[in-house]
């Protein structure tokens, strides 16, 4: 795995990675708020196919926006990223659904809970995105369209646009390929 806007505090150790995420970092395309922002932290691999990607998010979320979990992405123009975003105080189960333009779908969580667990998967021009606090009971977020037929990367996701940064851990990262 490698990093794209790599933090300046990380640790990976078995199945774990911790990362001290950077403030003033973003992923966003246009929609709303009128900027492009490429600078969120994303540690991946490169993956062909068909495949199922998971992982458990537990974040120290405490301003605006901090947002960690799972990102698959073709380009600067064409990505996906789900996880915890937070909101007014709240953590909100996220997906924002990149084409050229950023979209945003939330799910509020008022019992904010300790961790998340997320299942991307990816089959021909489709990826569906689920959510779990237990890794055993999952709910549909999204279905979206993403093209077909090319290789992505698919990993993990990070970033604090209005805060200082905070503190998340990753666990049990895996990608099943299902071609």
């Amino acid at each position: 795995m490698i990093w794209y806007n790599k933090p300046a505090i990380w640790s990976e150790e078995r199945d774990r990675v911790y990362v001290r995420v950077d403030g003033g970092t973003d992923f966003w395309r246009v929609t709303h708020y009128d900027f492009i922002r490429d600078t969120g932290h994303f540690f991946y691999r490169e993956q062909p196919g068909d495949f199922v990607a998971s992982v458990k998010v537990t974040g120290q979320y405490n301003a605006l926006y901090d947002q960690a979990g799972l990102m698959l992405r073709l380009d600067e123009q064409n990505w996906i990223k789900s996880g915890i975003e937070y909101v007014d105080e709240l953590q909100n189960v996220s997906a924002v659904v990149t084409r050229e333009f950023s979209d945003w779908s939330v799910s509020p969580q008022s019992h904010n809970p300790e961790s998340v667990y997320l299942r991307l998967t990816r089959q021909y021009d489709s990826v569906r995105i689920d959510y779990s606090f237990d890794d055993f009971a999952y709910q549909m977020l999204r279905l979206a369209y993403f093209p077909p037929d090319v290789s992505v990367q698919i990993g993990l996701m990070a970033a604090a646009p209005d805060g200082s940064g905070f503190d998340v851990v990753f666990e049990q990262f895996s990608v099943l390929d299902i071609s």
